[in-house]
């Protein structure tokens, strides 16, 4: 197998199959770091998608962990999907849910909710760590202001296969046979793909856009190569393999897009800017509700 580095321009203007290449940008959260692929510059979303981190790998010293305090959003549903660690979720419906490996958290926004993210006591206490994807899922235009709710998929609820010997867990959506427990507003799609000695993996072609991102390990695209941080867009209807000849982990991502443009501002999104005003204005007075049992929050950004 022939393969050429991606910062290589002319491997992507050979490629019938990529469109674009999206090198992940680090952000410093202070407990831990992220690499964040959307929103860029050249690709805002991605179908639905309108936000992707990947969290970690991070280790933490004992007694210390994720504190994110309690914030606000709107306007979308949020997907926590974690490979190591635990997270402790609290939200100002009441739910407070430890988030493990394979699980999935879908909280959903809709005309306001606030939540806190933390590291749960006794992980604290003998030393945690992190690695995982949070994703944000714009809401379609007639449900942005629709109540807030949460739902958690445990982990076995979540269905996994072997495809041609690489492990594939539909974590939203229709793909390998398989159908997601995991209930989203527009059609999605979202797969973690497990190659553990190499092998190729062929990616479902009924999503009107579709994206890959690398994890950990090298995987091709034709003669283009994927690093960890990299997220490969797909070229609307074309077929795609992956292929890699060592260990690796790929998260697949796709759906239709939504017809209207969004705006987004820090945890805030909507097709009107002037609603995510009025978010801004509802935060910084006090009239979002609280998360029972929490007194802190992240004030509004300058």
């Amino acid at each position: 197998m022939s393969t050429q580095p991606c910062n290589e321009p002319d491997c992507f203007e050979r490629s019938d199959t990529v469109e674009l290449l999206i090198r992940s940008g680090e952000k410093d959260l202070g407990e831990f770091t992220v690499r964040r692929s959307l929103p860029s510059r050249a690709r805002p979303m991605l179908g639905p998608y309108i936000f992707f981190d990947h969290m970690g790998p991070a280790r933490f010293p004992v007694g210390q962990g994720v504190a994110v305090r309690p914030h606000p959003h709107i306007g979308i549903a949020t997907v926590t999907f974690l490979f190591e660690g635990e997270i402790l979720h609290r939200d100002s419906l009441g739910y407070v849910q430890p988030i493990l490996p394979g699980a999935v958290n879908l909280m959903t926004a809709g005309r306001g909710i606030v939540h806190s993210e933390r590291t749960p006591p006794e992980q604290l206490a003998s030393g945690a760590g992190l690695h995982g994807i949070q994703l944000w899922l714009a809401l379609p235009a007639e449900l942005e202001e629709a109540d807030p709710s949460f739902v958690h998929y445990p982990a076995g609820d979540i269905p996994l296969a072997i495809a041609r010997d690489v492990q594939v867990t539909v974590i939203i959506g229709e793909a390998y046979g398989l159908r997601s427990p995991v209930e989203t507003a527009s059609p999605t799609l979202y797969v973690q793909a497990l190659f553990s000695d190499g092998g190729v993996l062929s990616l479902p072609e009924e999503y009107t856009e579709r994206a890959v991102y690398v994890v950990d390990g090298e995987v091709s695209i034709g003669e283009c190569s994927l690093n960890p941080g990299d997220m490969a867009v797909l070229r609307h209807g074309s077929p795609v393999s992956l292929q890699t000849k060592a260990p690796a982990r790929v998260m697949i991502i796709g759906g239709d897009p939504h017809p209207e443009k969004r705006h987004i501002w820090w945890n805030f999104v909507s097709t009107s800017a002037g609603r995510i005003d009025r978010a801004r204005r509802d935060w910084k007075e006090g009239r979002f509700p609280k998360v029972p049992g929490e007194n802190e929050f992240i004030p509004l950004p300058d």
